[in-house]
């Protein structure tokens, strides 16, 4: 980038007035200028100089914009957030150059304008690209970019899930730990009351949750700075179909030893109301009565007896007659009824 300057030449051996000067650019004389000042448009590669003209050979030392332009920072090894740090910027010129520190993609300048930059407490937010320029009379230089790469230990942690809605058991839940961390960290997975990690890696998914993996969950996040951990809380509801399946299994099983006295009850009952509606007599004492032992009777001549054999009377044989034409007669006989017989 070339300026127009105004140069003056001086020569403190000489008296002031009535002395002839000569000027040299890039080391040739430049014409028709012998006086003691030289106005020009001049870049950031010239070298300009003056001499008595009487003594051309002895000229003065050049001057000249700003060149060999260089950056630096201190320290030169890992950048440590909190550390301090310094960023120097060095150019040839003469006269001296004034400089100016940027930031890419940040301020447009960087105050205070001087050869060196401090950070007395560099944070993560400083990373980034930095340049400078020199200026003088004659020129303005840019410098190159240097990279500020501050390492931290990991910060802002914070843990997501998904789904996020309510977790259902039999469901997959993912969970998902984030941080900013420089270099970039490392994630392991731990579960409350549990000593051994249940997962590495920056995700966590459990496949067909259960009740019993309810808890809080810790992500922790580290690098070579440091690490940092946070907390995530897992709660698992019953799946609202399993309830009522897992009430059925029973319940049939329920209906199932109960059928046979509902059918027997079901048949006694159907048994009463048919002989109701027959109007017949009532059997019940018959039914009651019929692990007695019965009296078969059977003769010649076609004979009706009747008797009734009580509780008493269990231990006395059966009688049993023949007759020409089988008859079977099956009657109750009871103690009373066979003394009016013999009678």
């Amino acid at each position: 980038m070339s300026s127009s300057a105004e140069l003056k030449c001086l020569s403190s051996d000489s008296p002031a007035g009535g002395l002839t000067y000569v000027w040299f650019q890039n080391g040739q004389k430049v014409p028709d200028v012998e006086s003691a000042s030289y106005k020009g448009r001049f870049g950031p590669g010239d070298n300009i100089s003056c001499a008595l003209k009487e003594h051309e050979a002895c000229p003065s030392p050049p001057v000249y914009g700003p060149r060999l332009l260089s950056v630096s920072v201190s320290p030169s090894a890992e950048i440590v957030e909190g550390s301090s740090v310094t960023l120097t910027c060095s150019s040839d010129a003469n006269p001296a150059a004034n400089f100016t520190w940027y930031k890419k993609h940040g301020n447009p300048s960087l105050q205070p304008a001087s050869k060196q930059f401090n950070f007395s407490s560099i944070q993560s937010s400083d990373s980034g690209e930095y340049y400078c320029t020199a200026e003088n009379d004659l020129g303005r230089r840019t410098s190159g970019s240097i990279f500020i790469h501050v390492t931290y230990p990991p910060k802002l942690l914070s843990v997501s899930v998904s789904p996020s809605a309510e977790i259902v058991e039999g469901s997959s839940v993912t969970l998902t730990c984030s941080s900013d961390a420089n270099p970039a960290a490392n994630y392991t997975w731990y579960k409350e009351n549990e000593e051994s990690p249940k997962a590495s890696g920056q995700t966590f998914t459990i496949t067909d949750i259960r009740p019993e993996h309810s808890g809080k969950y810790y992500c922790e996040a580290q690098n070579t700075r440091g690490r940092h951990n946070t907390t995530s809380h897992l709660t698992v509801v019953a799946d609202p179909w399993k309830l009522p399946v897992a009430l059925t299994v029973p319940a049939v099983f329920l209906a199932f030893m109960l059928l046979p006295a509902w059918l027997w009850i079901r048949r006694r009952t159907s048994l009463d109301q048919q002989r109701e509606a027959e109007g017949g007599p009532d059997n019940s004492a018959q039914v009651d009565q019929l692990h007695y032992p019965s009296v078969q009777l059977t003769r010649n001549q076609e004979d009706h007896i009747y008797a009734n054999v009580g509780p008493d009377q269990l231990h006395y044989p059966s009688v049993q007659l023949t007759r020409n034409q089988e008859d079977h007669i099956y009657s109750n006989v009871s103690p009373a009824q066979h003394q009016a017989d013999k009678q």
